[in-house]
Formats: structure tokens, sequence, C-alpha cells
């Protein structure tokens, strides 16, 4: 089995190959292949490699779906003035599958 810990928009994800994880929005469109080269770690059953700070191997993903996450509500107060404000927000993200990851 091989896995790898990648860097995405500086979140650091451990994967091996067919996990699905959920980034922060990457440009791209459903069932676009993009190549993540921030890789920091690679092992299998036998080798394992580290980065200094990076590797120079590459992983392939797939996009499976853009979504936005649950609405995060923000709401500002302060007393005996009528201060109120009442904001709402959903984060855009991304869900990837790994596809390929490089032998160590």
């Amino acid at each position: 089995m091989k896995i790898a810990v990648i860097e995405i928009k500086s979140h650091q994800y451990l994967v091996k190959e067919g996990d699905r994880i959920e980034s922060e929005k990457i440009e791209g469109k459903k069932g676009q292949k993009i190549l993540c080269n921030k890789v920091l770690f690679l092992a299998d059953e036998k080798n394992l490699e580290i980065g200094n700070p990076y590797l120079s191997k590459k992983v392939e993903a797939k996009i499976l779906d853009q979504i936005k996450a649950k609405k995060v509500i923000v709401f500002k107060y302060k007393p005996k003035t009528r201060y109120r404000k009442k904001r709402g927000h959903r984060q855009q993200k991304t869900i990837l599958e790994i596809t390929k990851i490089p032998d160590a």
C-alpha cells in the first residue's frame, strides 16, 4: 500500500490511492485531472522518501465535485447601542479523488 503526504492550498493531507478528500476550492471542472506537485512524503511496503521540503514526484487526483460547505453564521452584537449584524458564509470546497501515487 502506497501512502503520501501532499500539500494543497497550505493544508497537508495523508492520502492513499482511492481516497477522497475535501480541500479548499481548486479551479477546474468536474472530472478534470490535476497534479499535486507539493509532495512531502512517500512510502510503500519497502521504501520511504522524505522531501526537503518537497519531492520531485507528483500525485495525480481527479476533481469529483465543486461544493459549498455548511453555512457559518457570524453575529456581531454590542449591548445598549442597538448594534446587531447577522451574516452567513458558505466556504467553497473541492472534492478530490486520489488516482495515482508514484513509487517511493
